[in-house]
Order: structure tokens, then C-alpha cells, then sequence
């Protein structure tokens, strides 16, 4: 062959040889998808009716899918992740009963959704989650009485949410519900309520509250005492909280601080004595001092050492005044401190204490041959008085005279035999006496006119102590008892009356004391046949 032929032939062989290479190949072409019998396709959108579940299906380049009248009851999670381009979801009239966590995950183009018409009544936390470019939503028509906290949070893009047709409770489970709907850009539909009852009928849109009952509390065991005891008292020194437990059996008076750090009570000293029965503690001019009562071998003042960082054995109390002392009560009038010990023996001579910057002193004998049981200081009108409970006489009061400076007998209080314990406490002004009966009903008595008069009769055979107490503005009764569950019970504002709030099993309670700190609240029961307990008050939001 001539050479220039050769070079032709080299060259057209070359060039089919790439073109074989470019074309020859196998063609993969993109397959038509098929459309589902119960389903009517289009390049850009999806029709079913009657479908019983969702067209299996992934054209990457329709934008609208629409199922009806079908039969499937929930939306799973990431159900239409494989048609990532949709922008519209329509899934009117079906048999939807619940939408999951993530039910829309993979849907990142999704506009419009349109849940409308079925029988939805459950959609979970984090059934929206990931919609962030949607634009309007519909769940109207449905079932749904409430719906889970924040379930819009994440929907930045939200125009318009259809709500209607539906049976909303507007309680505390709505409370989030109404406060976003304060806040949000979005248009929404009318919100009505159709329960509770006083809510009937309302826009939840125009609310700005909802009843205080979205804030419940309980006491809840933080800790407990290896000790029985018969009362608690608790002090304040230098930014620190203590606790004054009075525990016979172990002969001791324990004192406890609150540990910052382990968020518990430590032992922090023993104040040992012969079956103690009381523990008071008073803070003068910076010092501490623990009024110790003993049945046996003597009462005691004991002051606090700092250098030690100990109690030490201050001052004696005669014996010849209190022979078997059941309360302690310590106060202030005009800038002077004062302590009154009850005496419970049958010779009994309840006695006042001043200080004077020496000591405290026998400064008056009150009450003699009463057997008192409790003594309670509380201001009348602005005046100071004393209340001693007795189990031989109905509880008598003293009022404070400005003239020689003592206590003088001014009355009693009526049809009241067999008190063991008086308190006092205060709600919204109003002056409030809980009056403890081992035998018979406790009673709850109001201060007006001159003279305390009764409330409310509380069931309360074998109880030795009634005690009002407050957390966060709620007023609470502790009722003790020693054949059956103690009794706390919460104040109704509109009733004006206490009603049983929880029971609390107590062995033989003999107190209950409130201490705080760090912001936590926390009530002391003591217990004369079982460890002492510790019970945190704590918030629980119902709309949570």
C-alpha cells in the first residue's frame, strides 16, 4: 500500500476507534417510573385515593405528593425521605391517628403540609423537626386535645397554622401553646377551647394566663437522720445554715450545717446531755447560743466557740424552775431577747429568760401547776403576747405590758381543752392559730374582732403536732400522727380553708421544720420511734 494511502488508513482506523470507545458504550437510561394503580401521575406531582400506604416511589423531580381517603393510620419516622424534592405534602381525609419523632426528616425543600380531615390525636415532641423552610401548615379538623410542648419552636419560616376543628383543653398542658402564641410572627387560626369547663368556648389566642393550678409542688425524701428525735430548730451564722436536732435516745443535741457542695446536711458538732428534749438556738450580736432541755441532770446554755468551732457548755439553767420541760420558745420585744421554757410536770412553773449581756436570767414566772405543753410568742395588734397550751385547761393568753415590763395574764381561749401545741402564722395578712389535740379534731382558728374564732376542724386522733409552714408563697399544715400517715394539707385561696394535699409516713412525728438555702426548701420531720426526715419542697410544671 503507498504510503500516503497507509496514513489515511492509520488515521480513519484511529478516529472509529475513539468513536467506538465514545459510543459504543452501554447506555444507562434514567427509567420512567410507574405510576401506582390507586395514584394519578404527572412530571411534577402525585395524586392517590384510597391508597393504604405511601407510593413507593422516587422521581427526584416531583414537587407535590396528595393522598387521600387512605387507610394508614400513622406517619413513621422519615416516611417521605425518599422523595426529597416535595415542596407540597397534602394528606387530607386518611386514617391518621399519630405523627412520630422525625416523621418529615428528609423532606428539606417542604413548603406547604396539610394534615387535614383525619382522626389525629397524638403528635409526638419532634414530629416537625427539620422543616425549617415550611411555610404553612394545617392541622385542622382533628382530634387533638393538646399538643406536645415547643412543637413549633423550630419552624422559623412559619406563615400560617390552621388549627381549627379541633377539641383543645385549654389547662396547663396549653400553657405553652397560649404563650407562643403571644410571640409568634405566624398567622394562626382561632384556637377555641372546649374544656375545662370555665374555659368553654374561649379564644386561647386573646389569653395572656391560665390558672394558677399549671404549678403543682411535692415534698419529695432528700435525706435521712440515723436518729429519732423530738424537735428541730434551725439558725443562720455567718452565710452558713444549721440545724439543732434534739435526739433523747443518742443523748445528744446534733448539730448539722448544710455542705455546699455535697448539697446535703453534715454532722458538724454533738452537744451531749441526758435525755435532751430540746434544742433552741439564738443569735446575739454574733454570737450563738443553743438552749439545750434536759429531763434528767438539768437544762443548759451553750455558746459557740469559733476558734474551736464548737459548742461549749455556756451557762446552767435552776433546776428548782424547770423541772420537766416540754417547749421552748425564744423573741424579741423592744430589742431585748427573752426564751420562755414550758413546764409539763404537775408541778410545773413555766418560766421567762432575759438576756443581759452576761447571760439570760429567771426573769418571771408564769403559769404555775398547768402542765403546759407549748408555748407560742406572736404580735395582737401590735402588741407582743404569749399563748401557753396546757393538757389541764384550756390554752390562756398574756400580753406584754409597757408599764413594768412583764407578761399579765389577759384571757383564754374558749372550749379548746386538751391543746399540746399552739402556732401561729399568717396568710395575706390575715393572723391564724393551728391548735394541735391528741384527742378530738385539731382546729384552725382566725384572729378579728378581739378574739380568735374557729375555721376549720381537722380529724386528728393520736396527733401531737399541727404546724403552718409556707414555700413559694404557698401556705401548707403538717399534721402529725402516731397511729397512721401524717397529713399535709394545702390552703385553698378561694375557700378560704386547708384541703388535704399529701400523706408522708412518719414514725410518731413530733415536728416539722422549714429550713432554706441555696434556693432549695426544705422540710424537717422529726420522729420519736424512727430516723429523722428530710423532705425537699419542690415545683413541678403541669404544662411540661
Amino acid at each position: 500500500m503507498p504510503p500516503a494511502l497507509l496514513h489515511v488508513w492509520t488515521l480513519f482506523s484511529s478516529v472509529s476507534l475513539l468513536l467506538c470507545l465514545l459510543l459504543c458504550q452501554p447506555v444507562h437510561l434514567k427509567k420512567p417510573f410507574r405510576c401506582p394503580s390507586a395514584c394519578s401521575c404527572s412530571k411534577e406531582s402525585i395524586i392517590c385515593v384510597g391508597s393504604s400506604n405511601v407510593p413507593r416511589i422516587s422521581p427526584n423531580d416531583v414537587n407535590s405528593l396528595s393522598i387521600v381517603n387512605g387507610t394508614f393510620s400513622e406517619v413513621k419516622e422519615a416516611m417521605f425521605s425518599h422523595m426529597p424534592s416535595l415542596q407540597l405534602l397534602l394528606l387530607n381525609s386518611n386514617s391518621l391517628t399519630t405523627i412520630r419523632d422525625d416523621a418529615f426528616t428528609g423532606l428539606p425543600h417542604l413548603e406547604y403540609l396539610f394534615i387535614e380531615s383525619n382522626k389525629l390525636e397524638y403528635a409526638s415532641k419532634y414530629a416537625f423537626r427539620g422543616l425549617r423552610d415550611l411555610t404553612h401548615l394545617s392541622l385542622a379538623n382533628n382530634n387533638l386535645k393538646a399538643l406536645p410542648r415547643d412543637l413549633f419552636t423550630d419552624m422559623d419560616s412559619l406563615i400560617e397554622l390552621d388549627l381549627r376543628g379541633n377539641a383543645f383543653e385549654c389547662d396547663c398542658r396549653a400553657k405553652w401553646l397560649m404563650l407562643w402564641l403571644k410571640n409568634t410572627n405566624a398567622t394562626v387560626s382561632d384556637v377555641v377551647c372546649v374544656g375545662p369547663e370555665d374555659m368553654k368556648d374561649k379564644r386561647l389566642n386573646d389569653m395572656s394566663s391560665l390558672h394558677n393550678e399549671c404549678i403543682s409542688t411535692d415534698f419529695v425524701l432528700h435525706q435521712s437522720v440515723v436518729s429519732e428525735s423530738l424537735s428541730v430548730d434551725t439558725f443562720n451564722y455567718k452565710n452558713d445554715v444549721y440545724v439543732a436536732i434534739a435526739a433523747p435516745n443518742a443523748e445528744s443535741c446534733l448539730v448539722f450545717q448544710w455542705d455546699h457542695i455535697e448539697m446535703n446536711y453534715r454532722t458538724y458538732d454533738n452537744i451531749t446531755g441526758q435525755s435532751i428534749v430540746g434544742c433552741k438556738a439564738v443569735v446575739i450580736q454574733d454570737q450563738v447560743f443553743v438552749i439545750v432541755a434536759q429531763l434528767f441532770g438539768g437544762s443548759h446554755i451553750y455558746r459557740f466557740d469559733e476558734d474551736q468551732s464548737r459548742f461549749n457548755k455556756f451557762q446552767d439553767i435552776e433546776v428548782s424552775k424547770i423541772s420537766k420541760p416540754n417547749d421552748i420558745e425564744s423573741f424579741q420585744i423592744n430589742n431585748e431577747w427573752y426564751f420562755v421554757i414550758a413546764d409539763s410536770s404537775k408541778a410545773g412553773l413555766s418560766t421567762l429568760y432575759k438576756w443581759n449581756d452576761k447571760g439570760f436570767y429567771s426573769y418571771q414566772s408564769l403559769h404555775e401547776w398547768f402542765r403546759d405543753t407549748d408555748a407560742e410568742f406572736l404580735d395582737l395588734d401590735g402588741k407582743a403576747h404569749l399563748i401557753l397550751a396546757s393538757r389541764s385547761q384550756v390554752p390562756v393568753i398574756y400580753q406584754w405590758s409597757r408599764s413594768n415590763q412583764k407578761f399579765a395574764l389577759q384571757g383564754e381561749i374558749p372550749s379548746m381543752e386538751d391543746v399540746v401545741a399552739v402556732k401561729h402564722f399568717r396568710i395575706k395578712e390575715e393572723l391564724y392559730l393551728a391548735m394541735t389535740r391528741y384527742i378530738g379534731d385539731s382546729k384552725v382558728l382566725r384572729w378579728g374582732a378581739k378574739l380568735f374564732t374557729e375555721i376549720q376542724a381537722l380529724p386528728s386522733r393520736g396527733s401531737m403536732i399541727l404546724q403552718p409552714f409556707s414555700f413559694k408563697e404557698r401556705y401548707y399544715l403538717a399534721l402529725g400522727s402516731d397511729y397512721t400517715f401524717s397529713q399535709i394539707y394545702l390552703w385553698d385561696d378561694e375557700q378560704k380553708l386547708f384541703e388535704r394535699f399529701k400523706e408522708v409516713y412518719i414514725q410518731a412525728p413530733r415536728s416539722f421544720t422549714v429550713v432554706s438555702t441555696d434556693r432549695r426548701d426544705f422540710l424537717f420531720a422529726s420522729s420519736f420511734k424512727g430516723n429523722t426526715q428530710i423532705f425537699e419542697h419542690i415545683i413541678i410544671d403541669l404544662s411540661l
